[in-house]
């Protein structure tokens, strides 16, 4: 089988790599392009562990293609913030202790931020709805809730 070629920005770079026609784009972010932040939770679409954002949508990218990222702008986690300047969302998820085994974080990172771009100001309800397709196994929800609230304080210029 010929490999399909693709071309797609991803975190603001130019990313040109080769994929089988059956491959996920989960599988070519990890596996081709070393961007491992993305996690297979269940191959399914349930969990959000491998959440990205295609063309500011967010997606399980264990449910796309990776030939149907062609021409797309594609987010990752590890485009969101960097070690010597943490984003909002991470800081606070940092603060509010609001992580345990790392699995989920990254998809919530990228559900998170997703929403904030969304909606500024959302509710305790806003972002329980939103993040509902991530799932947590260690964690209660509601450190991770009142990271993500702080952070759209912070975001916004409040004190959160």
């Amino acid at each position: 089988m010929s490999k399909i070629h693709v071309n797609s920005t991803i975190n603001g770079d130019t990313v040109e790599f080769l994929c089988e026609a059956d491959e996920t784009l989960l599988d070519v972010l990890r596996d081709r392009l070393n961007l491992t932040g993305a996690k297979e939770g269940c191959g399914t679409g349930d969990c959000g562990a491998c959440s990205v954002t295609i063309n500011g949508r967010l997606v399980a990218s264990c449910l796309v293609l990776g030939a149907e990222a062609e021409g797309s702008e594609i987010e990752t986690v590890e485009g969101i913030g960097a070690p010597d300047a943490l984003h909002p969302l991470q800081r606070q998820l940092l603060e509010h202790a609001a992580l345990q085994c790392g699995i989920c974080t990254p998809g919530i990172i990228v559900a998170a931020k997703a929403l904030l771009v969304q909606n500024p100001d959302p509710s305790e309800e806003d972002v329980r709805y939103w993040l509902a397709g991530n799932l947590c196994r260690c964690t209660g929800y509601d450190k991770i809730i009142r990271a993500v609230l702080a952070a759209a304080a912070e975001m916004r210029g409040e004190n959160p």
